[in-house]
């Protein structure tokens, strides 16, 4: 069972907890860590999204960040970050490896495999920048089937257009996006 802190918009914790399926279920915020992997390759920023397994509970089959996760009650979303990049995606990365990028809010409520699903987040975006050679990854079970590079233009088009198959965060974009523009 997962817990989480439930949190204020700034991610502050309020002191209270939350059990994960609760969470999503009735819309009660909590905090969760977006990772990009980013790189240049031939004169264009590039990410690599990683392709969700078709089991998870949101968004299944669709490419989107290259990982992401919830923040543990308890836990800080520098080490929730690392943690995730090794459990989805088998990279072992030191706290200093992940660049603080910003924060965006999450709201909204979709249906997956027939049941409502309420996501309120206040996401912290991390940059990795190191190399990565996407056939040397290790992926988590059940959580990620693939991954490939897509240039940050096609990614923005992918969103505007409402592209099906993607489910990168707008407002994580966003900031990724923001950060890119500004230093590379």
């Amino acid at each position: 069972m997962e817990i989480f802190d439930i949190v204020d918009e700034m991610g502050n914790p309020t002191g209270e907890t939350v059990e994960r399926t609760y969470a999503h279920t009735m819309g009660i915020r909590h905090r969760t860590s977006h990772i990009w992997v980013i790189r240049k390759s031939g004169g264009k920023v590039q990410a690599l999204l990683q392709k969700r397994s078709d089991e998870k509970d949101s968004f299944p089959g669709c490419y989107d960040t290259s990982s992401s996760g919830h923040i543990h009650a308890g836990d800080e979303p520098l080490y929730s970050a690392t943690r995730e990049l090794f459990e989805e995606l088998g990279i072992k990365a030191e706290p200093e490896d992940l660049i603080p990028a910003g924060m965006f809010p999450v709201d909204y409520i979709l249906t997956f495999h027939g049941e409502p699903f309420y996501d309120v987040e206040t996401a912290f975006v991390f940059i990795y920048l190191k190399d990565v050679d996407e056939k040397e990854l290790k992926f988590s079970d059940g959580e990620v089937t693939g991954v490939r590079w897509f240039d940050m233009d096609y990614i923005e088009k992918t969103i505007k257009e409402r592209t099906e198959g993607f489910c990168v965060p707008p407002g994580g974009f966003q900031v990724a996006k923001k950060w890119c523009d500004e230093n590379m």
